[in-house]
């Protein structure tokens, strides 16, 4: 088969990449010229101007965007304005699923199909493969199965679940058609959400870990801080890094992200050069959003969205106030910065 990019980023140009090596072909677009002729260095077709995209690729045609949220309905308006009824339009990129059902519909009353495809790999996609959530159409999602095959990771070494036999499921292979438009990007925002939860559960662990040694500290004793109870039994002075590989092995909280997570720590064991400002780029937003609608509660998904605002100085006008109003009903002198 034959499948074009618009956006050679760092997934759509990996994602091009795991179709060639397997058997496919690739048209490549990009407004960066350099991205592209790379890309045609490796064996796609280059195209400079999206028409020259849409008229490289073989009818019906098969056109992913992957590109940042805020510009892809522009792209698949001006995609759509040069396609065929009958053509593709995949868009990969973390986008609203609402905007996914209000896009598929106007699409279809021209007869071009859309899908919804979330994808998950990152960085490591072109060798690992990427996981795909998909929603749209039944015929376009069976049409383009063998790239979404290609594209994602296979059975591997991941072992079948107990009670699984026979050929391989779409799941068992890494990508699952979850449904009509919006259903791939809907699942892939709540598999964002609970990301943030796993990361902010990993990152506050370690954090106490880190503060073990906090009895061997010299204790401050004031009206205004309260001193650590019982320091005899805060005297451990831990090695995070091999705390992190430890549980890489055997550990029931052993996962992929464990894996980056003691990387990180190998690399960089004391976090040198990192401000700790975590963004967020809206899926958590819409996973809290959506929970209540539903009327779902997700104390953990929500906590960890609230803490990532914290590490980018949301709450300093909240805290200065705190510290205003102890002053005004205790008299309590706030204490300088790093006490």
């Amino acid at each position: 088969m034959q499948l074009g990019m618009v956006g050679l980023g760092r997934m759509g140009a990996n994602i091009l990449r795991r179709v060639m090596r397997d058997g496919h072909t690739a048209v490549a677009f990009d407004t960066n010229a350099d991205s592209v002729a790379t890309l045609a260095g490796e064996g796609a077709v280059g195209a400079n101007t999206l028409q020259e995209f849409v008229d490289a690729l073989e009818q019906p045609r098969v056109a992913w965007v992957m590109i940042p949220a805020g510009i892809t309905d522009k792209v698949v308006q001006q995609l759509a304005d040069l396609m065929d009824a009958g053509d593709i339009i995949i868009n990969g990129g973390n986008s609203n699923y609402r905007e996914d059902v209000d896009r598929s519909a106007a699409l279809s009353e021209r007869g071009i199909h859309y899908l919804d495809v979330g994808t998950s790999g990152g960085v490591w996609g072109l060798e690992r493969g990427y996981c795909l959530m998909i929603g749209g159409a039944d015929e376009a999602v069976g049409h383009c199965a063998p790239l979404f095959t290609s594209i994602a990771p296979g059975l591997g070494s991941v072992e079948r679940t107990r009670g699984r036999s026979g050929d391989p499921t779409p799941e068992e292979q890494g990508w699952l058609h979850c449904g009509p438009s919006g259903a791939g990007h809907f699942v892939k925002m709540v598999h964002n959400g609970i990301e943030y939860g796993v990361m902010a559960a990993y990152a506050e662990g370690l954090n106490v870990l880190e503060h073990a040694n906090a009895g061997a500290l010299e204790q401050e004793h004031s009206a205004e801080i309260t001193p650590l109870d019982q320091p005899q039994y805060y005297q451990y002075d831990l090695d995070i890094a091999k705390v992190t590989e430890v549980w890489r092995r055997g550990s029931v909280v052993a996962s992929w992200l464990l894996d980056l997570t003691a990387d990180a720590l190998y690399e960089n064991p004391s976090l040198e050069g990192i401000a700790g400002r975590v963004s967020d780029s809206g899926e958590g937003r819409w996973t809290v959003k959506a929970a209540i609608d539903e009327g779902v509660p997700v104390p953990v998904l929500s906590a960890a969205l609230f803490a990532r605002f914290s590490s980018r100085g949301e709450a300093v006008y909240a805290d200065k106030l705190l510290s205003a109003m102890r002053k005004e009903f205790g008299g309590h002198v706030e204490l300088p910065t790093g006490e």
